[in-house]
């Protein structure tokens, strides 16, 4: 079998394409904190990478002419733009005569510009390792995971099931590593990757990447790419986006004959459209592709089962489990009364009221000098502090980001996907920050509208919330950012200034399984995981032990709409 570059795949193979197999060759290359940053007003970067301590710039031409001297001047532009430091251009026809020269002078001058051809990217390709899963180790709870997944793809009858894993415990590794230890017993394994948005497609493909030997190609079928009819048929892995493969009707016979299905985050798996598609595929039927359904967040708003459409989960490792087995950073999760008006909530009506009308009376609203604060407090408590802000608006994020700066105990950024004041970030900003950010060559990010999922930022043990969500997947989500284990982190702490009383509930219910033994056998962790309360920069017991009372039903109160009447007069008010 040929390797998944050759020349056939780089004679065919579309711009975008040759830029997702650089990126691959690159991880495989342990070239670390590899983004793929080409699109429109991208700056004339394709890729960012790091290597030996220095940013690697790089810009990948899928033309068919050879590449000219007006490409080295955006790309030694775009040099300055990502403060890198070491130059690329990777060209499929070559180079044009004058470049050569051009490359020499600038090598005398200090700059360090690199030329790669075909004949380049084919002799990297040829140093690869064709034993890419040796390198990896797996947790015990992850060598379940994947056994049961092996074990049910050979021996189930009901071909489903799913795998059930707290952000930051691998669940993408999981089901990578199954693919692999698959296709070593049926090398022609073909897979389909579902996802809901082309980011996360992207994403998935990166991260099987380097599971899969050098033999193994891949294909994306998104929104933005379709790859050719011949390469569709037979691809190892396809990567698609559930609204763009469910367009197609005769999906079986554009795909080819398939082995198994994974649809990533599969508690969207619900609507109409994916049931139309795996339907289609025929996924789980006895003729059809085993379906395999990954989660960290089984539960949806609606009164769809996944059990019906999945099976039974193989594995489940929720978050406290994760948290309580040592699977998770310790986490020191620090709930803020500050805001909280205890005169008003002296004249609350003894009757049953909803969380939005408590709410509207409980709670001051603007803090945000408090928050920095107590973040600004906390820095100089974990070594190597790395933080994420979680704001409600892009106006919010812009604020906190300039309120940190001016302290200029850290370096904070304002990133968000969506137009502020009719302004979008731009890709050559978005995409420098998210590098500054995994190099740590910045500190804090100020989020509105990323990080939910798939976003791995291992290293980060500070998170502060001020975005309200009543979604319990979203704040899950948005926790497991912070629990990913990483060499050197002892833990993360969680600074939550979150105004909503449903939030309150949640800190209960997370202290109160925090605190139980409830799990057979469980390795108790060496700082065992804790909810505190906190006003004025210390415990706040009082106001603790009458939030517990008040909140008795957490569960009926956290999961409350805005407007369900779920909460009573308290019993007893703070003096």
């Amino acid at each position: 079998m040929p390797l998944f570059i050759n020349e056939v795949i780089l004679s065919e193979i579309s711009w975008q394409g040759f830029e997702r197999l650089l990126n691959r060759l690159l991880i495989l290359l342990n070239y670390s904190s590899v983004r793929l940053v080409g699109q429109s007003a991208d700056g004339g970067a394709d890729l960012i990478a790091h290597k030996q301590g220095k940013r690697w710039l790089f810009q990948a031409k899928k033309w068919e002419s050879k590449v000219g001297l007006s490409t080295v001047d955006k790309t030694l532009s775009a040099l300055v733009k990502y403060h890198a430091d070491v130059p690329v251009i990777v060209a499929s026809s070559g180079f044009d005569s004058k470049v050569i020269p051009q490359r020499l002078k600038l090598q005398r001058q200090g700059i360090p510009l690199q030329l790669w051809d075909q004949s380049k990217l084919l002799q990297l390709a040829q140093s690869i390792s064709l034993d890419p899963g040796s390198q990896f180790v797996l947790r015990d709870y992850q060598a379940a995971a994947v056994r049961a997944i092996y074990d049910s793809f050979v021996d189930d009858h009901r071909r489903k099931g799913m795998v059930v894993l707290a952000t930051g415990l691998g669940k993408t590794f999981v089901a990578a590593e199954a693919v692999r230890r698959i296709s070593q017993g049926q090398p022609g394994l073909r897979v389909l990757v579902l996802a809901h948005t082309n980011d996360l497609v992207y994403q998935l493909e990166r991260s099987f990447w380097p599971l899969l030997t050098p033999l193994q190609d891949t294909a994306v079928w998104n929104g933005l790419e379709r790859p050719s009819r011949d390469r569709a048929q037979h691809a190892s892995v396809i990567f698609g986006t559930i609204q763009s493969l469910a367009l197609i009707d005769d999906i079986v016979d554009a795909l080819g004959p398939l082995d198994l299905v994974i649809v990533d985050e599969c508690h969207h798996a619900g609507s109409s459209t994916y049931s139309l598609l795996l339907e289609r595929l025929e996924a789980s039927k006895p003729n059809g592709p085993y379906l395999l359904g990954l989660t960290a967040t089984p539960w949806r708003a609606d009164s769809i089962d996944l059990i019906e459409i999945f099976g039974k989960p193989l594995i489940v490792v929720d978050l406290v489990t994760g948290l309580k087995r040592g699977f998770l950073t310790n986490v020191d999760y620090r709930m803020f009364t500050d805001n909280i008006d205890w005169e008003n909530l002296r004249k609350l009506p003894n009757q049953q009221l909803s969380p939005k009308q408590v709410n509207r009376t409980l709670f001051i609203d603007q803090w945000d000098d408090a928050v920095v604060d107590a973040l600004q407090s906390t820095w100089a408590e974990v070594m190597n502090p790395r933080a994420i802000v979680f704001c409600g608006t892009i106006d919010h994020a812009a604020t906190m980001r300039d309120r940190i700066n001016a302290r200029r105990f850290a370096k904070a950024e304002a990133i968000f996907s969506t137009a502020f004041r009719g302004v979008k970030l731009s890709p050559v900003e978005r995409n420098r920050i998210l590098s500054d950010f995994s190099a740590q060559r910045l500190d804090i990010i100020c989020a509105v509208d990323i990080f939910n999922e798939g976003i791995d930022v291992p290293d980060v043990n500070i998170l502060v919330f001020q975005r309200v969500t009543h979604s319990r997947r979203i704040f899950i989500q948005q926790l497991g950012r912070g629990l990913r284990l990483s060499e050197g982190k002892s833990k993360v702490i969680v600074l939550d200034f979150v105004s909503d009383i449903r939030r309150f509930a949640a800190g209960i219910d997370l202290q109160r399984q925090l605190g139980s033994n409830d799990s057979a056998g469980a390795l108790r962790i060496a700082l065992p995981g804790v909810v505190s309360f906190r006003r004025l920069g210390a415990v706040d017991t009082e106001g603790e032990s009458f939030l517990k009372e008040w909140l008795a039903d957490v569960a009926a109160i956290e999961d409350a709409g805005d407007d369900a009447s779920v909460l009573k007069f308290p019993p007893l008010i703070r003096s």
